[in-house]
């Protein structure tokens, strides 16, 4: 009698530890579920954000523009006076940067002649040493 006891324990006991096993994949699925949710919800979280950071800057830039229209109009004519000046300063640098550009163009290409024809023959003394410990000599 003590066995047939001690047979049904042990059948509980098997049981009962299949059932915990199954119990622990059914949570980790459950959690891989969650933590899969919560990420696609965090994604989308992340682009209705965007959208709304772009909402607001397209928002801002029209805003701004806006002042700055207006501000032109009201200086009036003093704005193609500007526009105009700063047109001749950048037209005066640019003829400028284009004169030292012609001005020193033979220099650097001499320069640069001198550099890719100068070859030295002389063998550094570290090469030699390094060739000979490779060669044994």
């Amino acid at each position: 009698k003590q066995a047939q006891v001690d047979a049904e324990r042990h059948n509980t006991t098997t049981m009962n530890s299949g059932t915990g096993i199954q119990e622990l994949m059914a949570a980790e699925t459950r959690a891989s579920q969650i933590v899969a949710e919560a990420r696609i919800a965090r994604g989308d979280r992340m682009k209705q954000a965007q959208v709304d950071a772009d909402e607001l800057i397209a928002a801002y830039r029209l805003e701004q523009q806006d002042a700055f229209d207006k501000k032109a109009n009201a200086d009036g004519g003093s704005g193609n006076n500007a526009s105009a000046k700063l047109q001749a300063e950048t037209n005066a640098e640019v003829q400028d940067m284009q004169g030292q550009f012609h001005q020193n163009a033979q220099k650097a290409v001499d320069v640069l002649l001198s550099k890719c024809c100068e070859v030295s023959l002389e063998v550094p003394s570290a090469r030699i040493r390094s060739t000979q410990k490779i060669y044994g000599k």
